[in-house]
């Protein structure tokens, strides 16, 4: 019914976590071509954190505030990923049905601190993997898709021995599965915590930073996932075998203008650069799900109204997987 109240996490101002706050907006309608989602529960990624704070890579300020807004946000509510149900459908719809168990990736229009959101029928959506619950599938996409799209750029062949630093957050612990997958050796770095985590999801070999250096161990590599941002080409070129790739999922500008020279006066590259999903990269993933190849990792989960908390958790550095809003 149109005038319905429902919730959502306003961010009006660029800032620390609690520039955040609950409010009251209007229910949605589906347009044709539309559904109309009950949330049952969103994440807290390190994306969001970004564009709440602006505390990104160098260089990507003022990059930052042309697309996300000058002064403040445009889109003044954040959230990538999102699992729930169809409540209904506009006309046309032919892919999804009321009563749908689904998941979905919003990127950079994001939109999903809310209850209730339309999304077009043809966009990143797919329908929940069956053994996962609504906490775990809100989980699957931002760092699925984005390990799944730098493995894809990096072309990792079975075989191949492949380094990952920052293994057990979001990105990291979704690569770590994805790369056993596709037949890679896979060595994973991490803190001493979160050592038992990287056997459990079976990588190879476990490198703990806090006392040992794998630039120092005298191992090179088919491929280095950076997934943290501390790896630049200068540290990692030694570790990395002839026609290694180093893939930098948080580079600066000047390592981004730095890669065109890379290419051209050494026999190793970096893949760096914005990545993009698709429905069929979900469905990809709920069937990794399914034969349980893969599942998302879940540290922490907060209700709705501690959206603050939850950002300050993700803000600290020490979260480890995802960390999940629970809306309904």
């Amino acid at each position: 019914m149109k005038g319905k109240k429902i919730k959502a996490i306003i961010c009006e101002k660029y800032g620390a976590p609690d520039v955040l706050q609950l409010r009251d907006i209007e229910k949605p309608l589906p347009k044709p071509h539309e559904v109309l989602i009950k949330i049952h529960a969103t994440t807290v990624t390190s994306g969001d954190c970004r564009v709440r704070s602006l505390n990104v890579p160098l260089g990507f300020g003022f990059m930052m505030r042309l697309v996300f807004g000058l002064t403040k946000p445009k889109q003044n509510i954040l959230g990538t990923e999102l699992a729930g149900v169809v409540e209904a459908v506009g006309q046309g719809v032919m892919a999804f049905k009321r009563g749908d168990a689904v998941f979905a990736f919003t990127d950079p229009t994001m939109g999903c601190y809310v209850q209730y959101k339309c999304l077009p029928e043809d966009g990143v959506l797919a329908l929940k993997p069956s053994n996962l619950s609504f906490v775990e599938a809100a989980a699957l996409s931002f760092g699925g898709t984005t390990a799944l799209a730098f493995l894809h750029k990096s072309k990792l062949q079975r075989g191949e021995k492949i380094l990952i630093n920052g293994a057990s957050g979001s990105v990291g612990s979704a690569a770590v599965q994805l790369a056993k997958h596709f037949g890679a050796e896979v060595t994973a770095v991490c803190s001493a915590g979160n050592v038992a985590l990287m056997q459990f999801l079976k990588a190879d070999h476990v490198i703990d930073y806090t006392k040992d250096d794998f630039t120092q161990n005298g191992q090179t590599y088919d491929v280095i996932f950076d997934t943290v941002g501390n790896i630049p080409f200068a540290r990692a070129k030694s570790s990395l075998s002839k026609n290694g790739r180093l893939l930098a999922a948080v580079a600066t500008l000047p390592e981004m203008l730095a890669i065109a020279w890379t290419q051209l006066t050494a026999d190793k590259k970096i893949v760096a650069g914005p990545i993009t999903a698709s429905a069929a990269d979900l469905r990809f993933l709920a069937e990794l799900t399914e034969a349980k190849e893969f599942k998302p990792v879940i540290d922490r989960r907060y209700r709705f109204e501690q959206i603050v908390e939850a950002h300050r958790y993700v803000d600290s550095g020490r979260k480890k997987g995802n960390v999940v809003l629970v809306v309904a």
